[in-house]
């Protein structure tokens, strides 16, 4: 059977882009005016009235309900067991590798961490050091401590290819992950690579959804705390509080605070950051519920100078870095390379349980980020005569997000549930670039005091606003083992951009389609096929970066497949999952230095390849994983340089941050109170440049977590010690890109923060950092 469906599978992938949108969108029309023919039974007994939170498909990700009387619906859609939270023998029988892998059912891939492997890991952790071993994504992390974010490669596109989410509303980048949630806070990340539902609101997901989703505040009165210290001069602390339920009101809240403080890594400088997470939780016994996520985040963090190959090389063989300076006469002086940011984020989905097998579901969502960075620039001559280092600002007067997801369901017969919404979101980034002198100390004032003040510099402006229609059914036959959903999702957005220079805009849609099918074999035998249409629109910061003269990128478009196949026993789980993809309109990013990229589109790419995943369940103490991802990505297009006025011959060759091989093994083991996880990482070779002039080799990182869980005494009720590694080897390696560049000749892409300004080097690189170590004691009470 599955050799039949692969076979199905690898026709369906060489059918021309056009010809498979047009069988997927017909397909998806058939099904759904099949469902709606379907005589109309008396509902089951588990009711999906029943279903926590919100989003039809949003089940990928699901809100645990700790409410007792409501009966859980038996839904294939959804992970096995996330709703038996209090039940931890069940829960963890359904997890392998320690955490490092969950029993999924979902009809497409889901690669899931849990709060098992997340409590082994450091707390400075983001969700992003957390799925660094799943197999479809190769993370790129600039620091130790937590504070800088990162980046994603994921089966050929990046992070900005993807939607990156906390509970199921759209957070900060990749690169600025960090200001979303401490890790505490962190109940599981779920990574759907190839996958976005219908009624998510996301813009850019043809690489997949990450989701994070948050701790439920708990039942009784208390809290948990830690305190780290660690290389670096790396120090945080931690603190949650619990309210437990609220008199009889069925209201339960959590309020958190973290301070962080550490040095660069690499080359003179101190990162600190505040951070605030607030939740609040209601549930009634007919399964409606309503939560409440807000987040505040204050950094002031340096901003690192990028190697090019040559700087790389040169730190490796000669142990000069490439780092901030501590002198404050030096232009590169790390107190003129800075980054002070505000973020606040707050989402807040309702599900409500409506008479006559309806349900209502509506989670609006807010976003608000303000501050400014600091860059070299140059000497220049004060109003006394005397030469002064100068900086160069990029101040943000305010990027805002804000939008909603509202959807009715109903439930038609006793095999389906139809589910129709609307979303909209508007975003807009203010921002101006002055310039000014630094003060006496060497440091940055800051934009906007006076006395420094050369120039306000442009003002630039940029936005979109969408609106979206969806519908889906999910269709469940043969005792719920067969389950077939079909949606589609049309977008039309208003995209703009206004500088100096002038205003330009357009209008433009995006139709998509999706069309999954699963079937469960036995109890421990699953298939699913799933094909779908999604697209990327360039990002408010996107636009930013773009002057009126240049034209705004055409939408990218992706159509991809999905065959997959999942087996689990009482010892072990494995997951496998066969893919392809045709992207058109493929945009990229260069890394201009100093946090700023700027959109290229380079044609049309082709990824396939495999996803394979296997973990043990826990056998006297030990829990294997191993996961390995084969992708043959390959450019379509011949890619103009504008740089060099040359037609790159890069037709046929390796796409650009697409590595073919991708593997981990990890390992954990538990005795009494001892825990220990190791994990390795591979990374293939992978091309950096659209021309392919430009690579790097593959590369082996690694980390160790240790620990020892110690019995409660007084109101310590979990008293714990742990050891977190990192780079025990201390391998002095190239983990990726910053962003694509068109050849290893280019003169445009990368600032080194000093004169010439540009070294046309090619790209700039992050690197893995040296060693680190973590020790961190805690406890809840």
């Amino acid at each position: 059977m599955l050799t039949n469906s692969f076979q199905t599978f690898r026709l369906f992938a060489s059918l021309s882009r056009r010809e498979r949108l047009m069988l997927l969108s017909g397909l998806v029309s058939a099904v759904t005016l099949c469902n709606f023919a379907t005589p109309g039974q008396a509902a089951p007994s588990s009711s999906r009235h029943a279903a926590p939170h919100t989003g039809a498909k949003k089940t990928t990700f699901p809100r645990s309900s700790r409410t007792a009387p409501v009966k859980k619906a038996s839904n294939p859609l959804q992970a096995k067991g996330e709703e038996d939270i209090l039940v931890g023998s069940h829960r963890q029988a359904l997890n392998g590798g320690g955490g490092m892998m969950r029993l999924e059912t979902a009809p497409h891939a889901v690669q899931t961490v849990t709060k098992a492997y997340i409590n082994m890991r450091s707390p400075t952790s983001t969700a992003l050091d957390l799925v660094k071993n799943l197999p479809s994504l190769n993370i790129m992390a600039p620091d130790s401590s937590g504070m800088e974010g990162g980046q994603i490669q994921s089966r050929g596109l990046t992070d900005l290819d993807m939607a990156l989410m906390v509970d199921g509303a759209p957070a900060a980048a990749a690169k600025y992950m960090t200001e979303d949630i401490d890790s505490e806070n962190l109940e599981e990340v779920s990574v759907a690579p190839g996958s976005a539902a219908r009624d998510l609101p996301v813009m850019s997901a043809a690489g997949g959804v990450m989701n994070s989703r948050t701790h439920l505040p708990s039942n009784k009165l208390g809290g948990m705390m830690d305190f780290s210290y660690g290389t670096n001069n790396l120090s945080r602390e931690f603190i949650r509080l619990e309210s437990g339920e609220i008199g009889n009101s069925g209201v339960k809240s959590f309020f958190s605070f973290s301070n962080t403080h550490a040095r660069s890594w690499m080359g003179a400088g101190i990162n600190q950051r505040k951070h605030i997470d607030f939740g609040v939780r209601k549930d009634w016994d007919n399964g409606s519920n309503a939560h409440l996520f807000l987040s505040w985040n204050s950094e002031d963090f340096v901003i690192d100078n990028y190697p090019t190959e040559q700087q790389f090389f040169n730190y490796k063989h000669n142990g000069i870095g490439w780092g901030r300076s501590s002198d404050p006469r030096n232009v590169n002086y790390w107190k003129n390379n800075n980054d002070h940011w505000n973020q606040v984020f707050l989402t807040a989905p309702v599900h409500v349980v409506l008479p006559k097998k309806f349900t209502f579901d509506l989670q609006p969502y807010f976003s608000f980020g303000q501050g400014w960075d600091a860059s070299p620039g140059g000497i220049g001559t004060d109003a006394t005569g005397a030469q002064r280092n100068m900086t160069s600002y990029f101040n943000e007067h305010g990027a805002r997000q804000v939008g909603a997801t509202a959807k009715l369901g109903y439930d038609i017969d006793r095999h389906n549930h139809i589910s129709l919404g609307y979303w909209y979101e508007n975003n807009v980034t203010d921002r101006n670039y002055p310039s000014g002198f630094v003060m006496d100390n060497g440091a940055a004032p800051g934009p906007n005091k006076g006395d420094y003040l050369i120039s306000k510099g442009d003002r630039q402006q940029a936005g979109y606003e969408i609106h979206s229609l969806f519908i889906q059914d999910t269709a469940r036959y043969l005792h719920d083992k067969l389950v077939i959903n079909a949606g589609f999702k049309f977008v039309m957005a208003n995209t703009w951009n206004k500088d100096y220079y002038g205003y330009q805009g357009n209008n433009r849609t995006a139709p998509l389609p999706q069309l999954s099918i699963s079937y469960n074999i036995d109890n421990q035998n699953q298939i699913y096929i799933n094909a779908e249409g999604d697209y990327r629109q360039p990002s408010t910061n996107d636009l930013g970066w773009l002057y009126t003269s240049m034209p705004i990128p055409k939408n990218q478009y992706s159509i991809k497949e999905e065959l997959g196949y999942r087996y689990h026993n009482k010892y072990l789980m494995l997951d496998m999952s066969f893919f392809n993809y045709n992207v058109t309109n493929r945009i990229v990013d260069q890394y201009l230095g100093m946090n700023s990229f700027r959109p290229f589109s380079i044609g049309n790419q082709t990824m396939r390849g495999f996803d394979f995943m296997i973990a043990g369940k826990s056998i006297h103490g030990f829990s294997p994983y191993a996961s390995i991802e084969y992708l043959h990505a390959t450019q379509d297009s011949n890619v103009f340089d504008p740089y060099q006025q040359i037609m790159l011959h890069s037709k046929g060759t390796q796409a650009v941050m697409a590595p073919r091989i991708i593997a981990n093994f990890g390992l954990t083991y538990t005795y009494k109170g001892f825990f220990a996880n190791g994990s390795v990482h591979y990374t293939g070779p992978q091309s950096v440049s659209v021309a392919n002039d430009q690579r790097i080799p593959g590369y082996v990182t690694n980390s160790l977590s240790l620990g020892y869980h110690f019995q409660p005494f007084s109101f310590l009720k979990s008293p714990t010690f742990k050891l977190n590694f990192t780079n025990l080897t201390g391998s002095i390696v190239r983990t990726g890109a910053m962003g694509a560049v068109y050849s290893a000749r280019d003169s445009s892409t990368v600032y080194s923060g000093s004169s010439p300004a540009y070294t046309g080097y090619g790209n700039s690189f992050m690197v893995e950092p040296r060693f680190s170590m973590t020790g961190t004691v805690s406890t809840s009470f």
